[in-house]
């Protein structure tokens, strides 16, 4: 399925000429994976008759080829890591609508939000739409996205929104295949590229399952549940963390971060002299892969016993707010 592109805001009538309720998604998908995944949630809602849905899509002024080049892929990772926003083409939205519900779907980059998911939050336009509205932010990545979520719970309480429900679908891969899979993936344009290995991304069931959120969002809207503080996404499996990934994730962030505070001292995207420091991050990055990442599984996995009541702590904390329970799945099973 393909996502409808900006959405028709003849839709957004003020509150006085109609009582259905407005909901803003947010979308870019440099695969298009995401969009089947949105798709899939937002379906319920388009085909209610009870809301009036916009889909905005981003368009970075220059745009994020895929497959990604190789060099273009590298040089993306040090703004990422910093959260330096690139320039969009102008928006659909004003400013000036108001909307009931804010879906924010996004793809992790280097372990942090998109690039165009970021330049939206940083838009002078987003905290006119977003202050005070409560958000339901739907991931979809290889594996690795707490860290990311929590670097968007920050842009998010900068534009004053209210974030509720938190949707993460991931490659359900072991971590070691999706390191090989996942960039053949992004460098090639095939999910398949190699025999014997699994396809890339996140499993087709998973992506067509996704559509029980949108069927609880339009059974919560109908009862103004998003008017309130509670998560709407309770006991449907929403986020279900591994914190046995969280020492990997946090080795990868800071060294995102400091590579990339090191790489955007050098240059601007795109600049020449940047390649030979981005090389040499590569030779550091699968030194710091085959080294730190498998250790740091093994030394966990020898401490879990120890341990357990640590992870149970960070599960919950990560989980939060929609959790990983399953009470409610039986309601919304296909």
């Amino acid at each position: 399925m393909s996502l409808q592109l900006n959405g028709p805001l003849n839709t957004l009538e003020s509150p006085a000429r109609s009582p259905i309720k407005r909901i803003l998604v947010l979308s870019y998908s440099q695969t298009g994976q995401l969009a089947e995944i949105t798709q899939s949630i937002v379906a319920p809602l388009q085909q209610s008759g009870h809301f009036a849905v916009h889909i905005e899509t981003l368009r970075p002024v220059k745009p994020y080829p895929f497959p990604w080049r190789f060099f273009s892929f590298l040089d993306a990772f040090p703004e990422s890591a910093q959260l330096v926003a690139p320039a969009l083409q102008p928006l659909t939205l004003t400013g000036d609508e108001d909307f009931d519900l804010v879906i924010l779907p996004y793809q992790v980059w280097f372990l942090a939000p998109s690039l165009p998911i970021t330049a939206f939050l940083k838009h002078p336009l987003a905290k006119k739409l977003l202050a005070g509205k409560p958000v339901v932010t739907v991931i979809a990545c290889r594996n690795m996205w707490m860290l990311a979520q929590e670097k968007m719970k920050g842009l998010l309480a900068a534009c004053g929104a209210r974030l509720l429900d938190n949707v993460v679908l991931v490659d359900p891969s072991p971590t070691m295949t999706t390191l090989v899979t996942t960039p053949l993936w992004l460098l090639s344009g095939k999910r398949d590229f190699l025999p014997g290995l699994p396809v890339a991304g996140v499993d087709a069931a998973s992506i067509k399952a996704a559509s029980r959120f949108g069927f609880a969002l339009r059974d919560a809207l109908q009862n103004d549940q998003e008017r309130g503080t509670a998560p709407l996404l309770t006991g449907l499996k929403a986020a279900n963390s591994d914190p046995n990934l969280l020492f990997s994730e946090k080795a990868g962030t800071r060294s995102f971060y400091l590579w990339g505070k090191l790489l955007r001292a050098i240059g601007e995207p795109g600049q020449w002299h940047r390649r030979p420091f981005l090389l040499l991050y590569v030779v550091f990055l699968i030194t710091l892969i085959l080294t730190i990442v498998p250790l740091s599984l093994l030394i966990q996995a020898a401490l879990r016993p120890f341990l357990q009541r640590k992870f149970a702590a960070l599960k919950q904390k990560f989980d939060e707010p929609s959790g990983s329970g399953i009470e409610r799945m039986s309601l919304y099973e296909l």
